[in-house]
């Protein structure tokens, strides 16, 4: 049996089609930003105090913080403590979040016990101290 003409053949370039794994990138890249959990800063810069102990927080949670004015805000606006308890109580009707305290470290005591309270009488059932991690 006689062997075929290689060279008999017409050159045929040789494609490959990307267009499917460039669907299954987009897919991807939808798939992670729709699942991200986004952080809700408050809206100012806390100089947080050192903690001797350290956990990792929730990524969903209501962040309240203390600047060293003794100034209380909630994302971004500022609340007073006597605004504290009703905007806890509000977002907490939606989820049970963790309540987190960015209290400055030259922030009056008072008022970072005062927000606290406010926090605990609003019904949060988990409160912490975000402190700086070096």
């Amino acid at each position: 049996m006689p062997r075929p003409n290689i060279a008999a053949e017409p050159d045929v370039e040789a494609r490959i089609d990307l267009s499917p794994m460039i669907d299954c990138i987009f897919i991807l890249l939808i798939f992670f930003i729709v699942t991200t959990v986004f952080i809700e800063e408050p809206g100012v810069d806390v100089f947080k105090p050192d903690a001797s102990v350290d956990a990792d927080l929730e990524k969903n949670s209501i962040i309240i913080a203390v600047t060293a004015d003794n100034k209380v805000v909630y994302g971004g606006r500022e609340l007073g403590v006597a605004g504290v308890g009703a905007r806890v109580r509000q977002l907490l009707n939606k989820d049970e979040l963790p309540v987190i305290i960015q209290a400055d470290a030259n922030a009056d005591h008072g008022v970072f016990s005062d927000v606290w309270s406010e926090v605990k009488n609003a019904g949060a059932k988990k409160i912490s101290l975000s402190t700086r991690n070096d």
